[in-house]
């Protein structure tokens, strides 16, 4: 008899505590009167990020999970093929910058002193095709046309008028020589060297493109591809998760929507650290109203409408995760 007399005293004493446990456990999660509560899950923002052109990816350097910073390169293309061409384009612009530089100093000295031998030759000729064609004529003169054949002073008239023509010529030509090149040729020269400069800064440009670069700090969510694989625009390589801003999206009824306000306090607990709440405030309030989220299971909420509201968090230890369950607690005598 003592022994079941204790044996029912225990078991009293269970039902005890265990209704004892179950009603604080309901008061702690009973939003008080000054307050609203709130359930939702943490938002994100996330970047695919993916390269501007085409190639065979040479290698990554980020693992999922890892922390980047902005500017840290990610993954690299093989650029082989362009770092060529961009050889090839140094060297014509070279030698379009030599073509250049030659056309806007004109003839050097040694060139003007050939052109001017050239015209004393061609001045020479003439001179001496000229007496050759007199000798002729005198003696025609003199012998009435018997000592020297017509054909002979035809030949003569045409060495002449040849030698004339070659040194007018080479007149012409030593006259070019002391001008110089045309501004058309110079302004030419000068549009294909800017041309070959232009080629050469996008075959830059192109192989810079081929280090993609994280464009904001955050962490790798995902890696898509692997080294050897084709990248192309429509390929991301890697997800980031961004580390700011972080938000819990949550839902509230027509009812209590008046109760919220932007820039209101909050607090945001998590069932993996639920004694250590994160400090939020109300930063997006929807303007339209939507049906609750298929996520809530109650019949009776998913026929109802309900406002979406963001609630922007303040995580500098990183601890929130994109979808993390999260409970949100709106102080309201604040607010009032």
């Amino acid at each position: 008899m003592k022994k079941k007399t204790v044996a029912a005293i225990v078991v009293v004493l269970a039902v005890v505590a265990l209704g004892a446990l179950a009603w604080w456990w309901h008061a702690r999660q009973r939003p008080a009167a000054d307050e609203l509560v709130l359930y939702g899950n943490v938002d994100i923002r996330q970047v695919s990020l993916a390269f501007e052109g085409s190639g065979r990816v040479a290698a990554l350097r980020a693992e999922e999970g890892d922390a980047v910073k902005a500017g840290a390169v990610l993954a690299v293309l093989d650029t082989s093929t362009l770092a060529l061409q961009a050889e090839q384009a140094q060297a014509q612009i070279e030698v379009q910058r030599q073509n250049l530089l030659r056309l806007r100093n004109g003839a050097r000295p040694q060139e003007l002193a050939q052109a001017r031998s050239r015209v004393t030759e061609a001045q020479a000729d003439a001179a001496r095709a000229g007496r050759e064609l007199a000798r002729l004529q005198d003696i025609a003169s003199t012998t009435q046309g018997r000592g020297v054949s017509p054909q002979d002073l035809d030949r003569a008239r045409t060495s002449v008028q040849v030698a004339q023509a070659r040194l007018q010529e080479q007149n012409e030509a030593l006259r070019l020589t002391q001008l110089g090149p045309r501004s058309e040729e110079v302004s030419g020269a000068a549009a294909q060297l800017k041309a070959s400069q232009a080629q050469l800064a996008l075959l830059q440009h192109q192989i810079g493109q081929g280090e993609l670069r994280a464009p904001v700090d955050a962490v790798v969510r995902s890696r898509l591809l692997e080294p050897g694989d084709m990248a192309t625009p429509q390929r991301p390589v890697f997800a980031l998760a961004l580390t700011q801003p972080k938000w819990v999206r949550v839902f509230v009824s027509e009812t209590e929507l008046g109760k919220v306000r932007p820039g209101q306090a909050a607090r945001v607990f998590t069932d993996s650290q639920p004694a250590q709440p994160l400090a939020g405030r109300v930063g997006f309030i929807s303007s339209v109203a939507e049906f609750t989220p298929k996520s809530v299971q109650t019949e009776e909420l998913r026929t109802s409408l309900v406002y979406e509201v963001r609630v922007l968090v303040e995580d500098g230890a990183n601890a929130l995760r994109l979808g993390q369950p999260a409970t949100v607690r709106i102080a309201l005598r604040a607010a009032q």
